[in-house]
């Protein structure tokens, strides 16, 4: 604490000293300190809220002018502009997105009174208000509700909005809000502002979907490695990506240039095999196959003549042709086999 604010310390109460040494030492304790607004918060509500928070923050209400000086000793002056009205401290080890979003979640319905300003639009909705016919329907109507009796009870014809956001609630209003159990307002402890590592967050920066946040923190991950391994750009999590990327691509290289290595030749075998079965299904002479190739499948069956009465000469002349064609074929097998054996020699030594 500075010689200045010791000095006005030193002009408070004893018991005021002692608050303020106490907020002072809240403050101290805490990562994270903040300002939240408790107006309209009954006292047994307030207590229920303080011990829900017991072991994950700490409030503490005081008087604001206590507030603002152990606020402005300990170095917190920019919370000081967030004090006002029914405000108190609250400061906590978890980083501010949790006690926000804790806050938020505890908030509870509740009925708004005559005076109030409503925080939203005041609706009341279609349907059944469960209340027999009589002097009611004249109230409904009376606030701007579209409002009947039919089949025997008060209806709402449809959604009603009786009051906007920003607007005050007036007693009628008041009363038939009360009369149909809507609670338009929510009370709760209202995080105004809070610091955590000497940033300050306002709600609007608290308030975020953690699950739309995650998804887009797993997409931008998801591309920039993607971006790395496709730049080739090693890191300790692309590491093992770029090196399998890098063998199969050598992999693929070394099949396609028949490039003759130990870890390629089974891969190369099998390559030449298919290649080879692939010709030999082509050939419609089992005769010119080796007899281990002879159950390949055969090509289709050229297609039969539409003229099944050719004549006898056009047989006899196909025949020839044919004879023909398998000389010619068996001559060249022969010439085949031998280049094909003088290949294979040359590819495996």
């Amino acid at each position: 604490m500075s010689a200045q604010a010791e000095r006005k310390t030193e002009n408070l109460p004893q018991w005021k000293r002692e608050e303020v040494d106490e907020l002072g030492q809240i403050i101290d304790d805490y990562e994270s300190v903040g300002v939240v607004g408790i107006a309209g918060i009954p006292s047994k509500q307030l207590q229920d809220m303080r011990r829900d928070l017991h072991g994950t923050a700490v409030l503490r209400v005081s008087r604001n002018t206590l507030q603002t000086r152990a606020l402005e000793d300990a170095g917190f002056g920019d919370l000081v502009e967030h004090i006002g009205g029914q405000v108190g401290i609250i400061a906590t080890n978890e980083n501010p997105f949790s006690l926000y979003k804790e806050l938020e979640a505890s908030k509870t319905p509740a009925p708004i009174n005559e005076g109030e300003v409503a925080p939203n639009d005041i609706v009341i909705p279609e349907g059944d208000t469960g209340v027999d016919p009589g002097p009611f329907v004249g109230e409904l109507q009376g606030i701007g509700a579209n409002a009947r009796i039919e089949e025997g009870s008060i209806q709402v014809m449809e959604d009603s909005t009786v009051l906007e956001a920003g607007e005050e609630v007036s007693a009628d209003l008041a009363n038939v809000l009360n009369e149909l159990g809507i609670e338009p307002k929510e009370v709760g402890l209202d995080l105004r502002a809070v610091i955590a590592d000497g940033v300050l967050f306002d709600p609007e920066d608290l308030d975020i979907d953690i699950e739309a946040y995650r998804s887009d923190v797993s997409t931008a991950a998801a591309r920039a490695r993607n971006l790395s391994v496709n730049a080739s750009y090693p890191t300790e999590s692309t590491a093992p990506t770029l090196v399998a990327k890098a063998t199969g691509e050598a992999k693929s290289l070394g099949l396609q240039a028949a490039i003759e290595d130990e870890a390629l030749m089974p891969d190369l075998v099998s390559k030449a095999d298919a290649q080879l079965r692939a010709i030999a299904a082509q050939i419609d002479d089992e005769e010119a196959l080796p007899d281990e190739l002879q159950d390949v499948a055969a090509a289709a069956e050229p297609a039969a003549a539409d003229d099944e009465d050719e004549s006898a000469d056009d047989q006899t002349e196909d025949d020839a042709e044919t004879e023909d064609a398998d000389a010619d074929a068996d001559d060249d097998d022969d010439e085949d086999d031998g280049d094909g054996a003088a290949g294979l020699g040359e590819m495996f030594g």
